[in-house]
């Protein structure tokens, strides 16, 4: 099933235009393995026996060599097509999903990193790991939205493009998310959204006179009914449950070596976790996944 609807989705994929040169892949096969083979969680070598099976099953017209997959992994202009495809899959429970929550997590790499440190008088390396910023619903775990950055990026600038690119095709009414996302700027985009945020001030927050209404609302929510508040805000602990569900089922790592790929790779967990979030709730709720826009 998940071949399939894996399919259907990369089967609308466009191929560019013939230039000069060797003719290349069809991108949509291309794309089709590069999902499969993360979903797979096996090497390139070992993932071709599954590739030959859905090539003979008609998922895909051709047999990518996996050399020539692992280049495609090294493609920037592949970045946005694989952010988009995050967002077709989560399309099928737009109708479901409500209240969102924003977290970050990172995945470990190969890669390490060395610096001399004054304060103990050595050298110290230490893995190097990539921060995947996402929005996630509260009810099914679906990811409507990723951002992935470096290790040293911090949480709450990733919040406006998140809630902004969300709210394109979900209706929102809650956004949960932890004390590193607070500031005015972000209670602002979120109610420009259409939802209520709920996170939690810090101890030195105050409702200043010019601060904007629904920092204030908000603000005297947490002060004067923080039980009920928390009771929204701990929806946020989904979020935790999305990361366990796409490290425990895709790993918690990524096997490429270099940036590009190693983006591109993360990218390709979430689309395998809100396939299998999709086909969950197809048993669950009975729903017809519908991967348009319209």
């Amino acid at each position: 099933l998940f071949m399939k609807l894996l399919s259907d989705i990369t089967n609308n994929i466009r191929q560019p235009a013939y230039t000069f040169g060797k003719p290349q892949n069809p991108l949509s096969d291309t794309i089709y393995s590069m999902v499969f083979k993360v979903y797979s969680t096996f090497s390139g070598r070992r993932f071709s026996t599954d590739l030959k099976i859905a090539k003979e099953s008609g998922y895909a017209e051709q047999k990518i060599p996996y050399n020539s997959m692992f280049r495609y992994f090294q493609k920037k202009e592949l970045t946005p097509l694989l952010a988009n495809i995050v967002a077709i899959t989560s399309l099928p429970l737009k109708s479901v999903e409500k209240d969102f929550a924003i977290d970050a997590t990172g995945f470990g790499t190969s890669n390490f990193q060395r610096w001399y440190s004054f304060k103990h008088g050595k050298e110290i390396s230490s893995r190097k790991w990539i921060k995947c910023h996402f929005i996630t619903g509260v009810k099914t775990n679906i990811i409507p939205s990723v951002k992935i950055t470096s290790e040293f990026d911090s949480d709450s600038p990733e919040l406006k493009e998140l809630v902004s690119k969300t709210a394109e095709h979900f209706d929102m009414e809650e956004v949960s998310a932890d004390k590193a996302y607070l500031s005015r700027d972000n209670m602002n985009l979120i109610e420009e959204a259409g939802a209520m945020p709920f996170i939690p001030f810090k101890s030195n927050a105050t409702p200043k006179p010019k601060s904007s209404a629904i920092w204030k609302k908000m603000f005297y929510y947490f002060q004067l009914n923080n039980e009920d508040f928390l009771a929204h805000y701990h929806k946020r602990s989904n979020a935790e449950s999305s990361v366990m569900m796409i490290k425990s089922k895709f790993g918690g790592s990524v096997r490429s070596k270099k940036w590009t790929a190693q983006v591109n790779e993360v990218l390709c967990k979430i689309i395998c976790h809100n396939i299998c979030v999709v086909i969950q709730e197809m048993h669950e709720l009975g729903i017809n996944p519908n991967f348009s826009f319209s």
